[in-house]
């Protein structure tokens, strides 16, 4: 076992001699480690030893009730094992006693409250006053129990446990006469007269806290209906209202002491085999699973953790034995608890009251451990070893098989857990922003190659961040961007930690699978498997008018705007606008999440607005300001900047008062948020699968209003919402929903849509063919491994299955599905990481002959470490991109050149990119930090051989004049490629024509049209001739090119290209000039062109549009072919998800609207179908923030003296 003295690693001493803590990441030394448990627990209880050794290796079986039993016993000495190693028995010790003391206040309920209060009864001539002074000093004189202490309610619990541990007819102290029954019945008596006169001194001791009953008839959640012209309207009390603050944690848990008081209500169902909160409640008279009276069949947590257990271990106040319980079903825990997921409580046995709330016991576990010295290390370290876990109870060397695991939300994180446990070499990639964590933390290798080992982490608060200040990780997916700060999102650091901290994992963000990489291309690099995991689809768009005007978002594109920009942080750069009101369309729990989200930000956005405004007046002036804003930008800007002050001069009123300032009852008097839905409230998905979380939303003032379908939203003259117009909706006798003809119009500033999401089957969709899909439900189509090999799934629902691989199949390598990508799994976190536990058993099935053919020897498993290290270089060679160049081209454009080898191979002309830095490397200038939101930028040029590709910026608002601060070796993301390969012919004569930066993305479009054979003509436009840049590249993309200036200086044609002339105006005028022969004598005719592709401004593609029908008509082939590179606003670029980039269309021969297209996913789109005006209005939706936003940025240039050019 090695070294015989115990080791330190930064002041990590170990207890178990031998071990130090770089051991304790390596595989070999924790078998090793394991074995020193076992050998001391055989010295400690050698018959329990060797009942454990019977079970783990399968050698005696066990009934469920048996099998919890050991595990607990066995837990315990698990728990005393991991205390000795960390050297924290003392503390845990303590930590045990200060818990048992807590349960004093409910083991007097049980012993006294419950058994003598009842009985108590006034004596002839006694008073309720006289009880009171004699109960008062009889408590006055009894001695307290040490460490029962710590509120009245504990002082006094204690005072009557320490009466009820003596003999009834001792004297209960000395300086009194009563014995100590006598003593006893005094105090039950004054304990009922307080209780039955409502004493407010008892208004908080839990012990008279009584579970509410689940009235499922009369509603589950209080309401209120508050607006008689809108009975629909439905809202909490406003004695429940909360004083939420922005964005910091709104739901801090409360203490151990309340998770205590719910541990006290289990009665530890495992010891009968009915603990359903894990199994599922069973109907009795079916005997399959019971659905309760909404509906909702009562599976039980979908990880089969084994929770009574687990609340057993804490109710003997050894969380650390309890976390050990919960991670042998679920090792990603902190991903999971409370507020999260709540299956476990809807199947507890309390069905007719308020059941256990399991979650939140949970997570007070967790915490509990964190909080120990060396907490963070121990739940990493027990991710790696846990005994209790018999069939993997410590991580295996490296296999040599790899997985590449695509999506690192909570099914692809949880996945890699298991597969890196089994050996697995894992690499884990995803399409956001993945912002690294401190090197310090996760261990390193030097350029040199030699390994920096991590540092261990004392203290858990070195990692906890308040959550309006942490670093947004990207990583944990839908974690991350779409549940909000009820969770504490700092525990996503953990899973992240722990696999980072893995010698078998290797992770990459920005990699986008279908464009950086596809399956072809993983098999080259080395994977023998992929695992998709990559989240929902679409969201679904409602059928109303005017559903994509300026002021309409889906809830996906507010979410991951305002969670994953960061819009929410005071030093954000980032641009998320909000006008009150908001109405918020649908009935699930994003439409919940959404509806709270929008009330807290706006006070920050307009507090921000108003601070940024103020500051830059005092600086430049109010007119050199107000000129960027045009007359409805300025009247927006104005009511932000008065909403702003009005919550600044809340802030102060409540400090004044020392209170909490009240900003839900601002927003709510400018206009509120409304979270509209089609049915009643008791019908919404959030109502029946998680009531809570509404009457959490109704806590900081949303209002709900149900039985209202919409029609259409109203526009101001501007474009811009207004309002909408719902339906009303009525049930008839059958219980069906139809349309009641009465309208409701209500104002609204915002409309957000929250109305469900699609399977995602995006790779298939890219490339036909690759697997099988399920017509009828739009999932993938699962299959299981049989031994005729891949065979579908007759079923794939139930809480579990073992089919997960898709249709894929090249006698080599196999793909399967999990999470949101599942049929069986989708709709949640804890189901999504139920599928990774699940599946990750098929995969290792699917390698279950080459892993039994597998060396185990040093010598064997120093090879492999050796081949894994090399594709983790390559890979980091290929995947992770960094600045090469940046090169000024104009005054207001520059190129920025990286290299990134994958994206730059996997470029096709007319893809493009999406562009970020790193919040956590991002200079910071006047409490601003100077980081990018995602630009989307076409690649300009590739050179595969050296892996470089160039993206053309033109500088226009923060982010694009961001981009000339990076620096040369900067880690940069660079998504993609993204986008459709622009449709290349052969053979054809072909017109580009470019705006700007448009001809930027013509380059390679042009060059493959001549390799293909065709003959191109190139309108290049320019505002002015000092513009052009990238000269020698639009002429080799040509065979004629006709430069267009409006002004300034002319561009001179090349003496040897003859054909080639310039023209001053604008670009149509050149067109025609051209056509007409007033240029020169044409080479190419433009009627003989079949193809036209434009790229520029939304304004100038609109233009060509409408000029094709009017002065260009004559000069052009009827049936030529006109395409758009559509510049949609864009956010996540990944190709259907948050449907920024919804383009809406028309019939060009009827003008009726047909469905939307995602420009992420097509940017080239039929000119005549895109409706200009619309994308105009979509483009300025964020506009009063982003030129804001960029007045601030010229501010921060001064301020820290940038090198970039400002306007001020």
């Amino acid at each position: 076992m090695g070294a015989t003295t115990a080791s330190t690693t930064a002041g990590l001493r170990l207890g178990i001699d031998g071990f130090d803590f770089v051991d304790l990441h390596r595989p070999e030394r924790l078998a090793d480690l394991h074995a020193a448990f076992q050998e001391r627990l055989a010295k400690a209880d050698p018959a329990l030893a060797a009942r454990w050794r019977a079970h783990a290796d399968g050698s005696e079986r066990k009934s469920d009730v048996e099998e919890s039993t050991l595990l607990i016993e066995v837990a315990r000495h698990v728990a005393a094992f991991v205390a000795k190693l960390f050297r924290i028995e003392k503390g845990t010790a303590e930590r045990r006693a200060w818990l048992q003391q807590r349960k004093s206040v409910y083991t007097v309920r049980d012993r006294f409250v419950k058994k003598k209060v009842r009985g108590a009864a006034l004596a002839a001539g006694c008073t309720a006053e006289s009880v009171r002074r004699d109960a008062r000093a009889l408590l006055d004189a009894l001695p307290l129990l040490a460490g029962v202490d710590r509120t009245e309610e504990e002082r006094w619990a204690g005072r009557v446990l320490e009466l009820l541990d003596r003999p009834m007819g001792e004297r209960a102290c000395a300086t009194r006469g009563e014995s100590v029954e006598q003593a006893l019945e005094l105090l039950a008596l004054d304990f009922k007269l307080r209780r039955d006169a409502h004493d407010p001194a008892l208004a908080d001791w839990r012990m008279l806290h009584e579970p509410r009953d689940m009235d499922f008839e009369h509603g589950l959640v209080h309401t209120v209906r508050p607006i008689a012209s809108l009975p629909e309207a439905i809202e909490g009390p406003p004695e429940h209202f909360r004083r939420r603050q922005g964005f910091e944690l709104t739901d801090t848990r409360g203490t151990v002491v309340d998770a205590i008081a719910h541990v006290d209500r289990c009665v530890f169902c495992h010891e009968r085999q009915k603990d359903s909160c894990s199994r599922g409640l069973v109907d009795k008279k079916t005997g399959t699973i019971a659905k309760n009276p909404l509906g909702i069949a009562l599976d039980g947590c979908p990880l089969d953790e084994r929770i009574s257990e687990m609340q057993q271990l804490f109710a003997e106040g050894d969380p650390l034995a309890a976390l050990a319980m919960v991670m042998v079903d679920n090792a990603m825990c902190p991903g999971t608890g409370h507020r999260i997921c709540n299956d476990c409580m809807k199947a507890c046995i309390y069905q007719k009251q308020e059941p256990v709330n399991i979650p939140h016991v949970e997570t007070n576990v967790l915490t509990e451990v964190l909080e120990l010295d060396w907490g963070t290390e121990i739940y990493l370290f027990l991710t790696r070893w846990n005994p209790l876990r018999t069939n993997r109870p410590f991580a295996l060397p490296y296999n040599g098989v790899n997985v590449l695991v695509v999506g690192m939300g909570p099914a692809g994180y949880t996945l890699a857990h298991y597969l890196c446990q089994e050996g697995f070499g894992v690499v884990g990639v995803d399409g956001l922003k993945i912002e690294p964590l401190p090197r310090g933390w996760t261990g390193f290798r030097e350029a040199s190659g030699k390994e920096v080992p991590a540092v261990p982490v004392e203290r858990y608060s070195t990692i906890r961040r308040a959550l309006d200040e942490r670093t947004l990780l990207g990583f944990g997916g839908v974690s991350e961007y779409g549940i909000t700060v009820r969770w504490d999102k700092n525990f996503l650091t953990l899973p992240y930690l722990s696999l980072l901290r893995r010698e078998n994992f290797e992770l990459a963000g920005g990699v986008r699978f279908g464009g950086t990489l596809d399956l072809d291309e993983a098999w080259k690099l080395g994977f023998d498997h992929v695992a998709i995991a990559t989240g929902a689809g679409k969201p679904t768009v409602v059928d109303m008018k005017n559903n994509l005007a300026r002021g309409v978002r889906k809830a996906s594109d507010f979410l991951m705007a305002l969670q994953l920009t960061g819009a929410f942080k005071k030093d954000s750069l980032a641009n998320l606008q909000l006008r009150m009101p908001v109405v918020v369309i649908g009935g699930g729990l994003t439409g919940v999440d959404t509806a709270t989200e929008a009330l807290a930000y706006y006070p920050v956005q307009v507090e921000k607005a108003a601070g940024r405004y103020d500051t830059l007046c005092q600086e430049f002036g109010d007119e050199k300001v107000r000129r960027f804003f045009s007359d409805e930008e300025q009247a927006l800007l104005d009511e932000y900047v008065a909403h702003g002050r009005a919550v600044a001069a809340e802030r102060e009123r409540a400090a004044r008062a020392g209170e909490a300032p009240d900003l839900a009852k601002l927003v709510r008097g400018w206009g509120g948020v409304r979270l509209v839905y089609r049915k009643q409230l008791t019908d919404s998905p959030a109502y029946r699968l998680n009531h809570e979380e509404i009457e959490k939303a109704f806590e900081e003032g949303i209002t709900f209003v149900e039985n209202m379908a919409p029609l259409e939203v109203l526009l101001d003259k501007h474009g811009a919402v207004r309002g909408i117009v719902f339906e009303r909706q009525k049930r008839g006798a059958d219980g069906k929903w139809s349309a009641s003809g009465e309208r409701v119009e209500m104002r609204a500033g915002t409309v957000l849509v929250a109305a469900g999401t699609s399977p995602n089957t995006m790779y298939e969709r890219e490339k036909p063919g690759t697997f099988a899909i399920d017509t009828k439900k739009g999932f993938f189509k699962v299959h299981e491994l049989g031994s005729n090999g891949l065979a579908p799934a007759s079923s794939a629902s139930g809480k579990h299955t073992s089919a997960f691989l898709t249709s894929y199949v090249d006698g080599q390598h196999t793909v399967s599905v999990y999470g949101d990508n599942h049929p069986a799994y989708a709709g949640n976190v804890v189901k999504a990481m139920a599928s990774a536990r699940d599946g990750y058993r098929q995969v290792l099935t699917t390698f279950h002959e080459r892993l039994a053919s597998v060396p185990t020897g040093d010598r064997a498993i120093a090879e492999r470490r050796g081949q894994w290290r090399k594709l983790v270089q390559k890979l980091e060679f290929e995947w992770k991109a960094r600045v090469h160049q940046v090169n000024r081209l104009t005054p207001t454009i520059s190129e920025i050149v990286v290299h990134a080898p994958a994206a730059a191979r996997s470029f096709q002309p007319g893809q493009f990119y999406r562009l970020q830095n790193f919040e956590s490397t991002a200079e910071v200038v006047d409490n601003s930090r100077l980081a990018l939101e995602g630009i989307a930028l076409t690649g300009a040029w590739t050179d595969p051989a050296k892996g470089l590709l160039s993206m053309i910026v033109l500088e226009m608002g923060v982010s694009s004049r961001l981009c000339a601060l990076l620096k040369p070796g900067e880690p940069v993301i660079v998504m993609g490629p993204t986008g459709a390969p622009t449709e290349i012919p052969r053979g054809e004569k072909v017109i580009l024509c470019g705006g700007g930066l448009g001809n930027a993305v013509l380059f390679s479009i042009g060059r493959a049209l001549r390799q293909n054979g065709c003959e191109v003509i190139y309108f290049a436009a320019f505002r002015r001739g000092e513009d052009l840049f990238k000269r020698e590249e639009i002429e080799s993309a040509a065979d004629v090119v006709v430069w267009s200036t409006d002004n300034g200086a002319e561009i001179v044609p090349d003496p040897r290209r003859p054909y080639d002339r310039h023209f001053r105006g604008n670009i149509v005028q050149a067109m025609l000039a051209y056509a007409k022969g007033e240029l020169y004598e044409r080479k190419l005719e433009l009627g003989a062109c079949t193809r036209m592709i434009v790229i520029g401004s939304d304004r100038m593609m609109n233009a060509m549009r409408e000029a094709r029908f009017g002065t260009l008509k004559p000069h052009l082939d009827p049936r030529h072919v006109a395409i758009g590179s559509i510049n949609s606003p864009m956010q996540c670029m990944m190709k259907e998800i948050c449907a920024q980039c919804l383009c809406k269309h028309k019939d060009p021969e009827t003008g009726a609207e047909i469905a939307p297209v995602f420009s992420c996913f097509n940017q080239d789109q039929p000119l005549d179908r895109v409706d200009f005006e619309n994308l105009n209005q979509r483009l300025r939706a964020n506009s009063v923030q982003e030129k804001l936003s960029n007045l601030w940025l010229d501010h921060l240039v001064h301020a820290g003296n940038l090198p970039i050019w400002a306007t001020l």
